[in-house]
């Protein structure tokens, strides 16, 4: 008998870019999979996939209590018209009103802790605020999958989860998309940021280590791809731009070409729940120059398939692009080829997909 799966999410392009497959597997089972989410580009794409869309208003610029009351109002008359089977959740407001909605109209659900950056990030009543959400909204989960251990232990200790958890390899990585590529010729030395342009992933540290070394190495060249997400950033991306010393190339549907011309790809971030850039540029077989943050330090095994230095320190960031640039070309290719060989192990997206498929079945 087939199932009714409801999935809310904030994102079309992340549902689709990070677990399209998970989709695609429960379609094949004949199981009806609606999508719960704003319409964007990749909407047309999930529904080419098979499933159906629910189109959704999410105010993603914070919690705000009264202006999210109308989400859960639409979740909850969502869920008693559609009575689906089982629920999936993913991001912080689809987590906490999907979960309440969920408790509200007795329907079983598993959530899934992507980054819970600003829980982690931001002290005072912000923070008080979403670890009393949070802890409402998980109560009655069937089961809460995060990224990395780290953030599921913050979250127990808290006292926010006490249903069941599990640990997730991240998203994974699809390795038949994101295949291994011959490692770029020795030569200019291309480096690539892909990522939102904002503050917490380190664009602000980027800039500054790239202007000096740009002073020391002026053959070297940095690439940055992502959605524009800070208005003061973009404004100091076109001066860096403007003196050649980095090369902007907006938001890509797809970065794999952006990383196959790469050396190595750089993640400054703050914080991450699991990198999915780090773990394709991995999988790509690119080194990876990362900040030692959970969510990014677990992707590399340092001066193997990656180097680390601290998030938040331009001068950190910066000896960590004057140590890659130094390394023999061939060490280079091996980093990458290491990266490769830890995704095949540790991060293939088959075992999310088993682990969902596994937590959805003992449902019924």
């Amino acid at each position: 008998m087939a199932r009714k799966i409801l999935v809310l999410a904030e994102s079309g392009m992340g549902l689709y870019q990070f677990r399209k497959e998970l989709l695609q597997k429960l379609i094949a089972e004949n199981d009806e999979v609606y999508i719960s989410l704003p319409e964007d580009e990749y909407t047309a794409r999930l529904v080419e996939l098979g499933c159906k869309f629910i189109r959704t208003r999410i105010d993603r610029r914070g919690i705000h209590l009264l202006r999210d009351g109308g989400l859960l109002r639409f979740y909850i008359r969502t869920i008693r018209g559609l009575r689906p089977d089982a629920v999936l959740t993913y991001s912080v407001k689809p987590n906490i009103y999907g979960g309440v909605a969920c408790r509200v109209t007795n329907t079983p659900y598993l959530a899934n802790i992507t980054d819970p950056g600003a829980v982690l990030e931001n002290k005072g009543v912000l923070q008080v605020t979403l670890l009393k959400l949070y802890k409402v909204g998980l109560k009655n989960a069937s089961c809460i999958f995060f990224q990395n251990e780290s953030n599921r232990q913050y979250f127990l200790n808290k006292g926010i989860v006490r249903s069941k958890t599990r640990l997730l390899p991240g998203s994974g990585v699809n390795l038949e998309e994101h295949g291994g590529e011959a490692y770029p010729p020795d030569g200019l030395i291309h480096f690539l940021f892909v990522g939102r342009i904002m503050k917490a992933k380190g664009v602000g540290e980027l800039l500054e280590a790239a202007k000096r070394i740009k002073r020391q190495h002026p053959d070297v060249r940095f690439h940055l791809v992502g959605g524009m997400e800070e208005k003061h950033l973009g404004r100091k991306l076109a001066e860096y731009e403007n003196y050649g010393i980095i090369k902007y190339h907006g938001e890509q549907r797809d970065v794999r070409s952006y990383i196959k011309n790469a050396h190595a790809v750089i993640l400054p971030s703050y914080h991450e729940g699991a990198s999915n850039v780090l773990l394709e540029a991995a999988a790509t077989c690119r080194p990876v120059l990362a900040s030692r943050v959970t969510g990014c330090r677990e992707t590399f095994d340092e001066g193997i398939s990656g180097l680390g230095f601290e998030a938040k320190n331009a001068n950190s960031l910066m000896d960590a692009i004057h140590r890659f640039i130094e390394l023999p070309y061939a060490e280079k290719e091996y980093m990458g080829l290491a990266g490769r060989a830890k995704m095949v192990k540790e991060y293939d997206r088959s075992v999310i997909i088993n682990t969902y498929l596994e937590e959805i079945g003992s449902l019924f």
